[in-house]
């Protein structure tokens, strides 16, 4: 019982939550940041955080809420930064970049989601795309049941309005 509870509270090996949960924290960057070179940047600086703190997590299913969290607030980051506030974005053609990813075109549930305000954005994907529960979805994002039942109502109600308006 005590190894359980040691390897339990041992700080997390960063390749391997890099194996295990790096798809999730590029998902959640990619449908914040809304392209692939600006996710990769928080992706990278989620994890180089997690190197430099990984004796603060204790456990596994810390380890993954404070990713989330992190991951979440690295986005935000990069849109406060001066820099970004200074560029100006180019043309979808100029920005074309060879991907061997499924190609989600205009109109795809994805690129609507990503088109929702960031606090319905994020309970959409937390609760569809990474399956976790109302009452998950509230710790990770600091919200209570019912704020995060009212968020997801009426993210679902913009996003039927959204397709059924593109129809």
């Amino acid at each position: 019982m005590k190894r359980e509870e040691e390897a339990e509270r041992k700080a997390p090996d960063p390749v391997r939550a890099l194996e295990r949960y790096g798809d999730m924290v590029y998902r959640i960057a990619l449908l914040h940041m809304k392209n692939q070179s600006d996710a990769e940047d928080v992706f990278q600086d989620v994890f180089l955080r997690l190197v430099r703190y990984a004796e603060t997590i204790e456990g596994e299913e810390h380890l993954k809420h404070w990713l989330i969290r992190v991951t979440v607030n690295c986005c935000k980051k990069q849109f406060a930064s001066s820099y970004r506030r200074r560029t100006v974005p180019m043309d979808r053609e100029d920005r074309a970049e060879l991907s061997y990813e499924m190609p989600l075109g205009e109109g795809s549930v994805w690129e609507t989601v990503g088109r929702l305000p960031e606090s319905y954005r994020d309970v959409i994907h937390l609760f569809y795309y990474e399956q976790y529960s109302v009452r998950e979805i509230g710790e990770i994002l600091e919200l209570t049941e019912g704020a995060v039942k009212t968020r997801l109502s009426r993210a679902r109600d913009m996003l039927r309005e959204q397709l059924e308006g593109e129809r």
